[in-house]
């Protein structure tokens, strides 16, 4: 009888040590979320009836496919404690080398997929190694990798944009899901793979290693979690992600490239992790909330844009969630401290 107890209350500590890292399904900041971008639905579709339309919606979510795809590597990465600042410089390389590639070469849209992955996978796998073996904090190597990224893509660019890129990634674009909803085929796939991610970080023990990582990287080595190897695949992982976030954005462009393509995407894409609900400092973190998180940065920066307002405001508005969510952040782990 006192062992059935013993276990039994080994097994709610585990539940209870493991609620503490894994939350439920959807959290309580996931729910404000949802409840935060409802309403701003709703008050947009008043202030401009055009807004809850498809020629409005559409392009809302061509537009935060790429930076949620991005997001998710980034989660990862932040769930480990670490950050890349490197991946606006990635999209530039990865853009335009499958610019050229299309516009010189003509390949096919599974070769420039493949070219977009293969790439970022490379750059991710650079950021990697010196994180994870050369102990270097990530702040200090992915600005510096930023920084070379960028120039290697100025290099490839040659001082002029790419003209002449064949519509061939265009199904990255809008496409229509079923027969009577129109829902971009880049929205559709960004969805599959946060669903995959989701589901790979709550439920299997690969993806709670990661946690383990960001809550102690020291215990869990400790506790038989090959921690380099963890780190190294956040990293290659995010690259991966990018490069085909990449394609996204060369879909939705025209057949002109430009030298500052990416720019700016690395600050969207933490932007909406931290709104998400991860935790900068590492050991909790959603996938979810991270595509609510460029959801409601993409509905901000649309909406502002249809109301005609300066497009500074909607700066101002994300930094103020940014804000919001690190309070409630730094809130939470104070209470949590406290018990």
């Amino acid at each position: 009888m006192t062992e059935v107890t013993v276990r039994r209350g080994e097994a709610e500590h585990t539940a209870t040590a493991r609620g503490r890292v894994l939350p439920f399904p959807i959290t309580g900041q996931e729910i404000v979320l949802i409840a935060v971008i409802a309403a701003l639905w709703i008050a947009l579709t008043f202030a401009t009836p055009a807004f809850l339309t498809s020629a409005s919606i559409v392009p809302l979510l061509v537009a935060m496919a790429p930076v949620a795809l991005i997001g998710i590597g980034m989660t990862v990465v932040i769930i480990t404690g670490g950050i890349d600042v490197s991946v606006a410089g990635a999209v530039m390389v990865c853009s335009v080398v499958v610019g050229r590639a299309l516009a010189e070469g003509g390949v096919s849209l599974p070769v420039a997929v493949l070219l977009a992955v293969v790439v970022g996978g490379l750059l991710g796998l650079v950021n990697g190694v010196l994180i994870a073996y050369g102990r270097v904090h990530a702040i200090i190597i992915t600005f510096g990798t930023a920084n070379l990224f960028r120039f290697l893509g100025l290099q490839i660019f040659g001082g002029t944009t790419v003209d002449g890129i064949p519509p061939t990634l265009d199904v990255f674009g809008r496409g229509e899901a079923g027969h009577t909803l129109l829902v971009p085929h880049s929205f559709l796939l960004m969805a599959l793979l946060a669903a995959l991610a989701w589901y790979y970080l709550r439920h299997t023990p690969g993806g709670r290693h990661f946690y383990a990582i960001g809550g102690d990287a020291n215990a869990a080595r400790l506790a038989g979690v090959r921690v380099q190897r963890r780190v190294l695949l956040a990293y290659v992982l995010t690259g991966l992600l990018t490069g085909l976030a990449s394609c996204f954005v060369i879909a939705q462009g025209t057949s002109t490239l430009a030298p500052n393509v990416g720019s700016g995407m690395e600050l969207a894409a933490i932007a909406a992790v931290v709104i998400g609900g991860t935790s900068i400092m590492g050991g909790r973190g959603s996938v979810l909330g991270t595509v609510l998180g460029a959801l409601l940065v993409q509905t901000v920066t649309s909406g502002v844009t249809q109301l005609g307002w300066q497009s500074q405001l909607a700066s101002f508005f994300i930094g103020v969630f940014i804000l919001v969510a690190v309070g409630a952040d730094l809130l939470r782990q104070r209470v949590r401290r406290a018990r």
